[in-house]
């Protein structure tokens, strides 16, 4: 008997215990779902986190409060409380460090900002970011439309604003429409004097729905004594990253009036490791997905063993028949073995389309790209084989040693 008309024999047994048969289907289909789907999620991310960070620029890096970037995989310990970063001591940095580079000095000043022009406005989610003039250079952020602000607007207070192209469309549907147009940050009026070019869907912190304003403006607006100013750094040579780091963090300390025996209470800290920090801490999702996946399809193999079991029982005249005719044991091991691979692989089949769809679908929502994972595709098919093997050998090897006299008596 061929392996194809083993195969027509199980989609046949399929159909004459449907129900049964689905209810295993989706117990794997949901095991595979999982497993596939956080995988791909998890690509995505991988993927749109790479691409975000890279837009930053590889010969930058950031000097902030320790404690304020990505704390992951802490295990329970309570972080320790760092001083901020003032003003001066920014001030002081830009101006002391010697070492061929454009230097900004920002600093978050509101996450939940409205703009409103006229009748039109915003959802109340707006970033704002209070910046210098060099922002823009060591952010690399580009103007689409209108201009940077200067550094004698940034010095004089003056009510000016560079909005993302997020709320240009938004407000005035076109950017060119934006420029020099008043309006109403969380009701104070500010001239917008440039529009933000766009950095795509790619970038997991979207820079469209961002607005940024001259640094002492934004001081004078939202700073207090717990304000935190981030001191970024871009290099005119990328090579010389480390030795300028380095350098930096040496001049840091100094600023700070740290001891020699004292550790550093700021962390300098480049994009490509900021994206390596996050990219680890996938690894633990992963190994969730897998358990999660594993769990699962062990649920999914004792289902499909137990199914085969009775179907063994249900078909023993058949087994019988068979035999009389001429079936070999090896004959009938085959066909109950090609039945539950057969069952495995399109509870499989299912569970990969769910899985692609669900995490793409995260992948999306985290405006990442969409991906065909072609290797967890492979390995939820391997994995099918292999449940489908391991369930349906003992019921296999039951129905071929079922005694052909007594099967044909059974009723």
């Amino acid at each position: 008997m061929t392996l194809l008309d083993n195969i027509s024999l199980a989609l046949g047994a399929i159909r004459g215990n449907l129900l049964r048969t689905i209810l295993t289907f989706m117990i794997i289909a949901f095991g595979i779902m999982a497993l596939v789907g956080i995988l791909t999620a998890v690509d995505g991310i991988q993927a749109s986190l790479s691409s975000n960070f890279a837009t930053m620029g590889a010969n930058s890096f950031d000097i902030r409060k320790k404690g304020t970037g990505i704390q992951v995989g802490r295990r329970g310990r309570r972080p320790r409380n760092y001083s901020s970063i003032s003003f001066d001591e920014a001030r002081n940095f830009k101006e002391r460090f010697t070492y061929p580079a454009s230097i900004s000095i920002s600093f978050s000043a509101t996450s939940g900002a409205t703009i409103k022009y006229q009748t039109e406005k915003t959802n109340p989610i707006i970033r704002i970011t209070g910046a210098d003039a060099d922002y823009l250079k060591v952010a690399s952020f580009d103007i689409e439309e209108g201009r940077n602000f200067s550094a004698q607007e940034v010095e004089s207070n003056r009510n000016v604003v560079l909005i993302g192209s997020g709320i240009a469309e938004k407000l005035f549907n076109v950017s060119y429409k934006a420029i020099d147009k008043i309006v109403s940050i969380n009701n104070r009026p500010y001239q917008v004097v440039g529009v933000l070019a766009s950095k795509g869907s790619s970038s997991i912190f979207s820079s469209d729905n961002s607005a940024i304003v001259p640094l002492v403006n934004a001081r004078n607006t939202y700073a207090n004594n717990q304000t935190t100013y981030v001191i970024t750094v871009a290099l005119s040579d990328a090579y010389q990253q480390n030795i300028a780091t380095a350098e930096a963090t040496g001049l840091m300390r100094n600023i700070r009036k740290l001891r020699y025996d004292e550790e550093d209470d700021f962390d300098v800290s480049t994009s490509d490791k900021i994206s390596g920090i996050l990219l680890d801490q996938s690894a633990y999702i992963t190994s969730a997905a897998t358990l999660i996946g594993i769990i699962t399809l062990l649920g999914g193999a004792v289902g499909l063993m137990n199914i085969m079991l009775v179907s063994v029982t249900e078909r023993t005249r058949e087994i019988g028949i068979s035999k009389a005719l001429g079936a070999t044991r090896n004959t009938i091991l085959t066909q109950f073995l090609v039945e539950a691979i057969v069952i495995c692989q399109i509870g499989g089949i299912l569970g990969i389309v769910l899985g692609i769809l669900a995490g793409n679908g995260v992948s999306l929502l985290l405006r990442g790209p969409f991906l065909i994972p072609w290797l967890w595709i492979t390995l939820g098919i391997i994995i099918c084989f292999i449940v489908g093997l391991v369930s349906g050998i003992y019921p296999a090897l039951k129905a071929s040693r079922v005694d052909p006299i007594e099967s044909l008596r059974y009723e």
